[in-house]
């Protein structure tokens, strides 16, 4: 049995369910279960085993036949053994349909909360495959927090992220069942600082999923990270987190926007402010309001070379204001934007925008990257245009470059500028049809500047 199961677990490439037909044909489940259950003293055995039934499982022959060995599914969810344990969890992903649903889930979940780290993970994972299930989601687990240790609140929050980005459906169930009270309880803590940093993390990670602005607005969790930030005898690092998931969380939210603005004199917090400011800004909302006028600072700092990380935060921040993935913004905010950059231009020694974008791009590869990316988002405004088009070392920069790192960051730019220049009244000016000419060539080469289309060679053959 070690030796064909060796042969069977480590096959190179993928086993069908003809090979793993004729693997059971020869060692029937049940001997193979019994075998992990009565634990031979066989050096190897069970690891092995393990190994095999796991690739057995992930075949549609045999994961038809798990349903018929539920028993020995719910002894490997209760064994001593983190392997079996493991391999339990990871059978029930492999059910195709959700049978007795109701017995496995309170020891998918103790395997979760007492499991070792790889028995957590596969646990949640069946979990998450469970909850995808018509009747899955009906079986919300109860509020186990307050009994767990530290480690086990973090799994069970963990948990309700992850069931919560299955769909939109799932999450309005985990809403209406009040869990996610179970995360504003966690920030609210403030006897441990690493379990509440676990927390944030998850709320970064909650953040980023498509459905969760509009169930998040209806919770206190903004209040909560704007008490986080306010508060200036919070911890570092917990402030600087509360800053980055409001960035992602809002797109409007005038509070939280002046909470951020308050950190931004704080030198070890001004980056992660000004990436958040950013990240509000990438929507046309978000983008008005700090237009209006908390936008001065991301600004400021974009042209200011004090500071690398500030700087570069804030490049890419003017990026998601300006929007170079969405419509325009309003009058007013567009008139705020150019306003904000033309009045640092005044008080700098490059005097235009012109210059400012000249002295980005003249500076390191990362800074040189992000300026690419706010040009690409500003140029499809008229007054930008003009200010690069009167700056022909920024023309040659853009579509001369042969650094290899952001080839594609500078492409995007010249495309940019091309797609502008096409579509604007430049277009028809003699003055620029020598810049019209350099983009138009730039662009047709490709991001790696290609050069001339290679021409085969004919010639005699030489003989000797």
């Amino acid at each position: 049995l070690l030796d064909s199961a060796s042969d069977f677990a480590y096959h190179p490439g993928v086993q069908n369910d003809a090979a793993a037909k004729k693997f059971l044909d020869r060692f029937p489940l049940s001997v193979i279960l019994n075998t992990l259950q009565t634990k031979p003293d066989v050096p190897g055995l069970e690891d092995t085993l393990v190994v095999c039934l796991e690739r057995i499982f992930k075949t549609k022959y045999g994961a038809s036949l798990i349903p018929h060995y539920m028993p020995f599914v719910q002894v490997g969810l209760t064994a001593d053994s983190h392997s079996v344990k493991r391999l339990a969890c990871k059978t029930v992903t492999c059910l195709l349909e959700d049978l007795q649903l109701l017995i496995i889930y309170p020891l998918l979940l103790d395997c979760l909360i007492n499991g070792n780290e790889e028995v957590a993970t596969a646990s949640m994972d069946a979990i998450k495959k469970l909850a995808g299930f018509p009747n899955g989601i009906d079986i919300i687990f109860p509020n186990l927090v307050a009994q767990c240790s530290s480690l086990g609140r973090v799994r069970v929050l963990s948990l309700i992220v992850k069931l919560f980005s299955v769909s939109r459906s799932v999450a309005s169930v985990i809403f209406k069942a009040n869990l996610l009270t179970l995360l504003e309880e966690g920030v609210s803590k403030k006897n441990d600082t690493l379990e509440t940093l676990s927390i944030l993390e998850l709320l970064y990670e909650l953040a980023e999923i498509q459905h969760s602005a509009e169930f998040l607005s209806r919770t206190t969790l903004l209040q909560l990270l704007c008490s986080l930030i306010g508060n200036s005898a919070t911890e570092t690092i917990l402030r600087s987190r509360a800053i980055m998931i409001s960035g992602r969380l809002l797109s409007k939210a005038k509070t939280v926007i002046s909470a951020i603005d308050g950190r931004l004199q704080d030198s070890d917090e001004c980056e992660s402010a000004l990436e958040a400011l950013g990240q509000i800004g990438s929507s046309i909302q978000g983008a008005t309001l700090l237009l209006l006028p908390a936008a001065r600072h991301v600004i400021d700092a974009a042209f200011d070379r004090q500071g690398h990380g500030k700087q570069l935060a804030a490049l890419h921040g003017i990026a998601n204001i300006a929007g170079k993935t969405r419509s325009e913004l309003n009058a007013d905010a567009e008139e705020s934007l150019r306003h904000l950059i033309y009045e640092v231009a005044s008080r700098s020694s490059k005097l235009t925008p012109s210059g400012l974008f000249l002295s980005v791009l003249q500076q390191a590869a990362e800074i040189r990257l992000a300026g690419y990316r706010m040009i690409t988002g500003l140029v499809a405004r008229p007054w930008c245009l003009m200010e690069l088009c009167s700056k022909q070392e920024i023309i040659n920069t853009v579509t001369d470059e042969t650094t290899k790192i952001g080839m594609e960051a500078r492409y995007n730019c010249c495309k940019a500028i091309c797609k502008a220049f096409v579509s604007s009244e430049l277009v028809s000016d003699p003055a620029f049809a020598g810049i019209g000419e350099k983009l138009d060539e730039a662009v047709r080469r490709g991001p790696y500047l290609a050069r001339k289309e290679a021409q085969p060679v004919v010639m005699t053959e030489q003989r000797f």
